[in-house]
């Protein structure tokens, strides 16, 4: 395994730990509260929809990284691999990792989106503020999203160089076409 490959095999270990950081912090969270003398009320992660999708994506794409990392060490990128069909499989790493960056990414945003909601409430559409009341669980859940983010920027650099070891393969002076060996 390259200098690169090693690499990439750091950045996907580490963007595992965010990921399911993530998807444990939003998942575990609870807290109950007493609003009234009798009314107990508890704040899970099933409130927002948001969290919910976020969860289940963010544990989908840390099985997806602990996928490419066992890939990482069975398939090693050299120039050998040129002959074959490494090309083919190149294209399909770069995609996926792609996909599954912007996928986390929309994840994240969209719980941001619906937990300012939650922060903030919405007068016009008379929807109380929650986060005045059950504090500890949105505290955990912002500390959650911001890990998320973490977990979005090392899968970026991961899909650039997903991208560096597809293009590297073609002629930089001709579009698309193979370098020779």
């Amino acid at each position: 395994m390259g200098v690169i490959g090693r690499k990439e095999a750091f950045l996907r270990v580490f963007a595992i730990v965010f990921l399911v950081l993530t998807a444990c912090l939003v998942g575990f969270d609870t807290q109950t509260k007493l609003l009234f003398y009798s009314v107990v009320r508890k704040a899970t992660y099933r409130d927002l929809n948001a969290l919910f999708v976020l969860v289940w994506i963010d544990s989908a794409a840390a099985a997806y990284n602990l996928l490419q990392l066992f890939r990482c060490y069975i398939l090693p990128v050299s120039k050998e691999d040129l002959t074959s069909n490494y090309k083919y499989l190149a294209w399909g790493f770069c995609l996926l990792d792609q996909a599954a960056v912007y996928i986390v990414f929309a994840a994240n945003s969209a719980a941001v989106q619906a937990s300012m909601f939650a922060l903030t409430g919405e007068s016009s559409l008379q929807w109380m503020k929650l986060c005045n009341r059950f504090t500890r669980f949105c505290i955990q859940i912002g500390g959650a999203l911001f890990c998320g983010y973490f977990a979005s920027i090392f899968m970026a650099v991961i899909s650039s160089i997903s991208a560096y070891n597809l293009f590297r393969f073609y002629s930089p002076k001709q579009f698309l076409l193979l370098k020779g060996k």
